[in-house]
């Protein structure tokens, strides 16, 4: 956990915030708005944050990421909040919160928290979503825009495990960083839903 998720999180502690409740998802969105940006190679590099070499299927992921496609992209995130849906070719598919505007960020986290394979919220906690559970679960609705293939080969960084308490903090921060203004890339994506 780095030491930016330590504080928000002992902050929503002293606040008697309970964790995965519609009032933590609100006061952590609120906290997160209200915070200028987040210094992502500092946020990288703070300990004890886990590094890992490969993305496991179910697990949230932070990394730096520059797309192989880009000239012909409308616009894409250097640093996606993803969790791993499954293999692909090349690399993986993945759910890129970023690409929803908070409100529906916090939808989307509420649905999928729905959808673990425990609900302990320790390390042996994974979402278990899947392609197939998309399109079927109308509670994911929000998917579309957040669905991207990542290239192994275009990961620029090592992934940083988001522990599942801590799903709720990254799913907030102001870790995005887009190519293009958020606030198009949220329009385009309400377009999607």
């Amino acid at each position: 956990m780095s030491n930016l998720f330590y504080n928000l999180e002992m902050e929503a502690f002293r606040n008697g915030i309970t964790p995965r409740t519609k009032e933590s998802m609100d006061w952590f969105r609120r906290k997160a708005t209200a915070m200028r940006r987040v210094n992502r190679n500092q946020l990288m590099k703070n300990e004890p944050i886990e590094l890992r070499n490969k993305g496991i299927v179910g697990n949230m992921y932070m990394f730096f990421y520059d797309p192989k496609t880009k000239d012909t992209l409308p616009y894409y995130d250097r640093f996606p909040l993803t969790v791993v849906v499954g293999p692909a070719e090349g690399g993986f598919y993945g759910l890129n919160l970023h690409y929803l505007p908070p409100v529906l960020r916090a939808k989307m986290l509420d649905a999928m928290m729905n959808i673990t394979n425990n609900k302990v919220y320790d390390e042996s906690t994974r979402f278990q979503i899947r392609y197939n559970t998309l399109k079927r679960v109308s509670r994911l609705k929000f998917y579309k825009p957040c669905f991207k293939h990542y290239l192994n080969s275009q990961v620029r960084s090592r992934f940083a495990y988001v522990q599942p308490p801590e799903w709720e903090i990254a799913t907030f921060l102001p870790t995005a960083d887009f190519s293009k203004n958020k606030n198009m890339v949220y329009k385009e994506s309400r377009k999607m839903i």
